[in-house]
């Protein structure tokens, strides 16, 4: 059996969709909802459909090794980032595969600040004909993994930022979770 860990740090919808996703799936279990902040969102969407939740703080996420000795007792074979804002320590990039999901078309709109409502902003602030979601292996720098799937929609001239938001959650939705099953079992 696959296990996986979710850190989040906001309302965790893309959490939550990734679980009921792999609901009844005998292979992989999510044993694990991480966050950083203890009044997120995600934390309530985990309760509903009993997934177990662990709050940690900065100290313990920078200056220990109490979340990679958890993750490893947890036997956790990959971590997804699903609205985790932290820049990832080393300690967990050497001991775990970690991937995470961006709501741009990265290489652009990436790095430290840029996230959420920033980015959808920024795409229409600059005009862009198309966004998207690029998921993507974490390195020791924001938004710079090796890039593992990219899905592209079209803005439109009169878009907004929520608009462009839809769209991109869209894109979310259904392919975070089908990329995470082929990574896990090759699937398509």
């Amino acid at each position: 059996m696959k296990k996986i860990a979710i850190f989040a740090s906001g309302s965790g919808t893309n959490a939550e969709n990734i679980a009921r996703y792999f609901e009844g799936n005998e292979n992989l279990n999510i044993e694990c909802i991480f966050s950083n902040k203890a009044d997120a969102y995600v934390l309530e969407r985990a309760k509903k459909i009993n997934i177990p939740t662990y709050v940690f703080s900065r100290e313990e996420f920078y200056n220990s090794n109490i979340i990679v000795d958890r993750l490893k007792d947890l036997g956790i074979d990959l971590i997804v980032l699903a609205g985790f804002l932290w820049l990832i320590p080393e300690n967990l990039i050497k001991n775990f595969t970690i991937i995470n999901i961006h709501p741009a078309l990265l290489p652009k709109y990436g790095g430290k600040g840029m996230y959420g409502a920033r980015v959808h902003q920024a795409v229409v602030d600059n005009r862009e004909k198309e966004s998207g979601i690029t998921i993507h292996y974490v390195n020791e720098k924001y938004d710079e993994g090796q890039i593992i799937f990219q899905a592209k929609c079209p803005v439109d001239e009169n878009d907004s930022p929520d608009d462009v938001a839809r769209k991109v959650h869209k894109l979310e939705y259904k392919y975070f979770p089908e990329v995470i099953d082929h990574l896990l079992f090759g699937k398509n």
